[in-house]
């Protein structure tokens, strides 16, 4: 089994493709955010076997519509972008699960830690960008990491018992790749 793709490199439409993220606060609210600098190519082959994804993500694109918060993000205490600036993945397999869905199963790495990670995605189909009329495919993935996994433990205790910040952080990608030329 294959993507519905051509063989060859895709790359990513970065001004068309969003990586977001959601964290508990408080234990009631979600906050969100996203990165705005992100880079992905992947090796489309004959068949799921002989396709590769590989991404990565400037940590100083963070963007919470908070510029304190993204400004602490950013700091030791959450990325520590000095020693690590970039999230990286590197795909190991994809299973077709039917019905344009897929799981990704990849090296996910953070603040020096890398994991297993796997991402639900579904295949949007593709179409002829007219700006260009270069072939477009979407694709959107879903998934969650703990980030203490990843080294990133800083939190505040609360008076009613718990913590600040959420440890699962929900991860939701939408993403556009054309051929590369």
């Amino acid at each position: 089994m294959s993507l519905p793709l051509q063989p060859g490199t895709w790359t990513i439409d970065a001004a068309h493709s969003s990586v977001e993220f959601t964290v508990r606060h408080l234990g009631i609210s979600k906050v969100r955010g996203r990165f705005a600098t992100v880079d992905a190519t992947a090796e489309i082959g004959d068949t799921l076997a002989t396709t590769t994804l590989a991404a990565s993500i400037d940590l100083s694109s963070i963007d919470t519509g908070n510029a304190d918060r993204d400004g602490h993000l950013r700091t030791t205490d959450f990325f520590d972008i000095s020693a690590h600036p970039k999230l990286t993945f590197t795909s190991t397999s994809i299973s077709d699960q039917g019905n344009g869905k897929y799981r990704l199963s990849g090296a996910l790495s953070l603040n020096g830690v890398t994991h297993d990670q796997q991402l639900d995605v579904e295949f949007n189909g593709t179409e002829v960008y007219p700006m260009d009329n270069s072939t477009h495919a979407g694709f959107t993935a879903t998934g969650s990491l703990q980030r203490s996994d990843y080294g990133v433990k800083f939190d505040v205790p609360l008076a009613a018992g718990g913590f600040a910040i959420g440890d699962k952080v929900g991860l939701e990608l939408n993403i556009q790749l054309f051929p590369a030329a």
